[in-house]
């Protein structure tokens, strides 16, 4: 299927030269910084219409904006269109239970509030008046009420109380913050005290809320939606309006080293404390759905606790005699999303499978597994009804929206369309070899802007983050290979043993073994593509990587540095010991490393790139972020620091208002124009 893409993108380029005698331009990174976004979308009960996010860079402001559009689904006709909704950001659009209005959060009013309008989107109704902003909401099936988040204070649930006490310390002469227990830090955040809490409130005749918001989650010590990355799919509504159940994990002390997320059932008047409807499992049990007749709740499940990346299995219960089963234990792909089809005996999943994400149907009763998509990557689905629709990507494209199903796939939109006809996309081709102990292992090559048969080209060989990622067949808007290739550069990407959709024993192949199975299967997939590519010059190579693929090169300079004329690191872990005490998910160092540093040393040390800095010679540029929390600064200015000592040529940038990742238009743009010109100074393309 892989090879339908190549092969396609292939006949696209020649129709480009043969239409206009010049190729088409490269992407850019520019481009990738500019393009519009899509995201969200949501079909109308009905199946009519459906409401999506679009964002679109300010590339002067150096920020992005966000507005809903709207496209016809069962039509065919008629293009998407940008509904005004008074000229302001919004985003998040969910639909009233009729049909006839959508939802959607904006911060026009100061702080993020829920607003709602019609399909006409002219003029939009504000329905929340709180004083802190809501981070998500839901409406309960019957129309009668709305449910909330807000981040409030345990212990005081009136929004109004905790927006006294913000204001108070905002106001206060002294800066210092004292913490007794961790998260300090998180992300990119410090904490502060708050907790995300669910609140329901009224909704009048008019569709507007009424009256006091009503606590949910008094005193709860944790946090719904998530942090950091939580949102509506954390919480449901049952469809007769009376019960709430989200997920959430009770912090306590424990919480950096736990992954004990918990469902928690509560009426929605407030009326009684949430009861723990999943205690019986240790690990993760997370976005539950209810199905359209209520008798059941269906939801995504771990089994091991305090490993992040474990299997999720679909589980459903009875909700009349509690009963719980996995719907198919014997399926081995682990669920991303799930939701309910219409006729109550289907859900709808999706899960990476072999380098592509796919949207599957499971048979609850039986547990058969049906595909339903093929090549690309399934980022996004909605149901409503019969209708269904999804968003999709691919390593040649950005998202659209398709639909419906049922009947074939349909592209709903052209997001960007002037934009990408102008576009020569790189043709890409999957490759396989037997990698780590004989196992098949998958990765990808894709050809240079411009390739010319018979013409040598130099190589970036991407080494995908994680550990427990993969270099799949989807769109990135931070490390995307068209980018590279765009440049004049092959690129080369191994899914090594640990990368996720292949089964549960490949990802977990690589926990306590980071430098040593992942290292083979890196070293056999550079052997494999330069052996059946000869267009690949193996003497013109760089090795790049982010996170895990940081740590690999950090790694790769030590042991294995023969390939390469110069090295990339972005937000990699330079000294694993550190790592294990400094990090904020604890959880993750603790499963990989088999402990604490202080119970298992040996375990940190084994694949610890710092002991190997002797053997450094390769020059390499350091990137890291001032607010990566995850993978603290400290690990980058340190490498750079010994790189700078030992005289290798090396270059370090950091971005004082960037995370783990680089997020704003013109500090991408800038990330990507220090990378290419550092290559072109080791590895200049033909």
């Amino acid at each position: 299927m892989g090879f339908r893409f190549f092969a396609l993108a292939f006949a696209a380029a020649v129709s480009l030269l043969c239409a206009g005698g010049a190729l088409a331009r490269p992407f850019t990174a520019r481009d990738l910084a500019t393009l519009d976004r899509l995201s969200d979308p949501q079909v109308s009960p009905d199946g009519r219409f459906v409401a999506y996010d679009l964002r679109t860079a300010d590339y002067e402001a150096n920020t992005a904006r966000h507005a809903i559009w709207l496209v016809c689904a069962s039509c065919r006709t008629g293009a998407p269109r940008r509904l005004s909704l008074g000229g302001k950001d919004a985003t998040n659009p969910r639909w009233a239970p009729d049909g006839r209005f959508f939802h959607f959060l904006s911060g026009r009013s100061g702080n993020d509030q829920v607003w709602r309008s019609d399909t006409a989107g002219v003029v939009a109704t504000q329905v929340t008046r709180l004083p802190l902003d809501v981070g998500a909401f839901r409406l309960s099936p019957d129309g009668k009420r709305i449910v909330v988040s807000q981040a409030v204070f345990p212990g005081a649930e009136d929004p109004a109380a905790t927006k006294a006490r913000l204001d108070a310390a905002k106001a206060g002469k002294s800066t210092g913050v004292l913490h007794d227990r961790l998260f300090a830090r998180h992300w990119d955040a410090w904490a502060d005290g708050t907790r995300n809490h669910l609140f329901s409130l009224a909704l009048d005749a008019n569709g507007v809320a009424a009256g006091a918001p009503v606590p949910l989650m008094t005193g709860f010590d944790g946090d719904a939606p998530s942090k950091p990355f939580g949102d509506d799919a954390d919480f449901t509504i049952s469809p007769d309006g009376a019960t709430v159940v989200f997920s959430a994990r009770v912090a306590g002390k424990s919480e950096p080293w736990s992954t004990n997320f918990d469902l928690w059932s509560a009426p929605i008047d407030g009326s009684a404390a949430p009861r723990n409807l999943t205690a019986d499992n240790p690990a993760c049990d997370a976005q539950p759905v209810f199905s359209p007749d209520g008798r059941a709740l269906a939801w995504r499940a771990q089994k091991r606790p305090s490993f992040e990346t474990d299997r999720f299995g679909v589980w459903v219960m009875d909700l009349k005699t509690g009963a719980k089963r996995e719907v198919d234990p014997t399926w081995d792909r682990s669920a991303a999303w799930l939701g309910w089809a219409n006729d109550g005996h289907t859900v709808f999943v999706t899960a990476e499978d072999v380098g592509q994400t796919r949207l599957f149907s499971i048979d609850v009763a039986g547990g058969a597994v049906k595909p339903l998509t093929a090549d690309g990557d399934v980022n996004a689905v909605s149901v409503a009804g019969s209708s269904v629709v999804y968003a999709r990507d691919s390593l040649d494209g950005p998202a659209q929206l398709h639909a419906p199903l049922a009947e074939g796939s349909t592209q709903l939109t052209h997001i960007d369309g002037d934009t990408l006809a102008g576009i020569q996309f790189s043709p890409f081709e999957p490759f396989t070899f037997p990698g780590w102990n004989g196992e098949t292992v998958h990765g990808y090559v894709v050809k240079p802007y411009g390739y010319r048969p018979g013409k040598t080209y130099p190589v970036i060989f991407l080494i995908h983050g994680g550990p427990q990622g993969s270099w799949s067949n989807s769109w990135s808007y931070r490390w995307n290979p068209q980018v590279w290739a765009g440049w004049g550069y092959a690129v080369v990407t191994v899914d090594f043993h640990g990368s996720t959709g292949y089964g549960q024993a490949f990802t977990d192949a690589i926990s306590q073994h980071w430098g040593d199975r992942p290292l083979e299967d890196l070293q056999k997939g550079w052997s494999a593509a330069l052996a059946k590519y000869p267009f690949l010059d193996g003497k013109r190579a760089c090795a790049a990587g982010a996170s895990y693929g940081g740590y690999m090169v950090y790694w790769i300079a030590g042991v294995w540095s023969g390939p390469w004329k110069c090295l990339i690191d972005h937000d990699g872990v330079f000294d694993n010991r550190m790592m294990g005490f400094s990090t904020e998910e604890l959880w993750f160092s603790e499963w990989e490393n088999g402990g604490t540093p202080w119970d298992n040393p040996k375990g940190y040390e084994r694949f610890n790139p710092i002991l190997h800095v002797a053997d450094w010679s390769k020059p390499m540029l350091v990137i890291h972020s001032a607010r990566d929390y995850r993978i603290p600064l400290e690990q980058g200015l340190a490498a750079f620091t010994a790189l700078q000592r030992k005289g290798i040529p090396s270059e370090f940038l950091t971005f004082p208002d960037e995370n783990h990742w680089v997020l704003k238009p013109r500090n991408s743009v800038e990330w990507h124009d220090t990378v290419e010109a550092w290559l072109k100074r080791w590895i200049p393309p033909s």
